[in-house]
């Protein structure tokens, strides 16, 4: 495929405005030296003695950051907690130049964060260690999903697109509820604009709007059948949410690349990595090159390259959400066109 046109359509980035709608979390790194850890006086345990930290944006974050280091601007619509985490996660998406007056800071729930701890190896490099999750198990009221509704409709106005990230399984436990589904599935409907949703357990009740979702999830929450290995099933299971959903459909397959279910199937292979990867945020990362692509007014197939570009860089940068730049991604694009001869 000739990537000419990706190319110079990647131009016109910065003029781009994409709102972010979902949950927004906090990635925490701590550090430690298992040389220097200490014996806590009052329980006699070990006691890690933690001598740096690191946060970044996660989830709806991650697509933010990776939105961002391409050059679109970005619109946040979320909710957060009213606590330390919620202060340093709003700090970090305005760090990188994300607009966050329509984020929602709230006393009724603590802000999602994912605290992992990096430990220090012989080799010189750190690892991630176990990992503490915080976040919230009851149903989001009503009154937070009415004002969440209410800013969403204000951050659509004069935007080029709109990207959902729905990351829990328990239902109106996160930012992407019922109603709001209802209200974002009646504003793609309104909208000339494209909008994507990555839901991980309710892809198959949005409507009027691209879907992408991998292959796992595909067998396991959108009513396909079969094994996610199995590439028949998959294409099978593809080709069925596309014939409901009336829109084209994305499903990544880690190492096999992205499936694109558009009037015709097609493949976009996953660049090869060398050396160890990290795959945390890799999906983030694909949505972020996906709605670039659709912002732009690229082919389906065309912004599934930007997002295998995107993804294949991050994944190489260790202990952290990775982020890609034009420069970088026009880079892979190249390489990619070049497998797909």
């Amino acid at each position: 495929m000739n990537v000419n046109c990706i190319i110079e359509k990647l131009e016109n980035v910065q003029n781009k405005k994409i709102v972010v709608l979902g949950d927004y979390c906090l990635d925490k790194y701590i550090y430690s030296n298992p040389a220097e850890d200490d014996i806590s006086v009052e329980t006699g345990m070990k006691a890690w003695q933690i001598y740096d930290k690191k946060c970044a944006a996660g989830v709806a974050g991650t697509i933010t950051n990776n939105l961002r280091a391409l050059g679109a601007q970005v619109t946040c619509v979320g909710i957060v907690g009213d606590d330390g985490e919620g202060y340093e996660l709003i700090k970090e998406l305005k760090r990188i130049g994300a607009e966050t007056e329509y984020v929602i800071v709230t006393d009724e729930i603590v802000t999602a964060t994912y605290l992992k701890t990096m430990r220090l190896q012989a080799n010189g490099q750190f690892k991630e260690d176990v990992r503490f999750d915080f976040r919230n198990r009851s149903i989001t009221s009503e009154t937070l999903f009415d004002k969440l509704v209410e800013n969403l409709e204000k951050a659509v106005e004069g935007a080029d697109g709109v990207i959902v990230s729905d990351q829990y399984y328990e239902r109106n436990s996160g930012v992407v509820g019922d109603y709001v589904r209802d209200k974002v599935n009646e504003l793609a409907k309104k909208y000339d604009i494209p909008f994507l949703v990555d839901s991980r357990a309710f892809a198959s009740e949005f409507q009027n709007m691209f879907v992408k979702c991998n292959n796992y999830e595909l067998m396991k929450y959108c009513g396909a059948k079969g094994d996610p290995e199995n590439r028949q099933d998959v294409l099978a299971g593809g080709f069925e949410m596309k014939e409901k959903m009336n829109r084209p459909v994305f499903i990544t397959c880690n190492k096999d690349g992205i499936i694109i279910f558009d009037e015709e199937i097609s493949t976009v292979p996953a660049y090869p990595v060398e050396g160890e990867i990290d795959v945390t945020g890799a999906g983030d990362a694909s949505n972020a090159g996906i709605i670039i692509g659709l912002s732009l007014g690229l082919k389906p197939q065309q912004a599934a390259m930007i997002a295998c570009a995107v993804s294949s860089i991050t994944i190489q940068q260790l202990g952290t959400t990775g982020t890609a730049t034009i420069p970088q991604v026009i880079e892979r694009l190249e390489a990619i066109a070049e497998m797909m001869k």
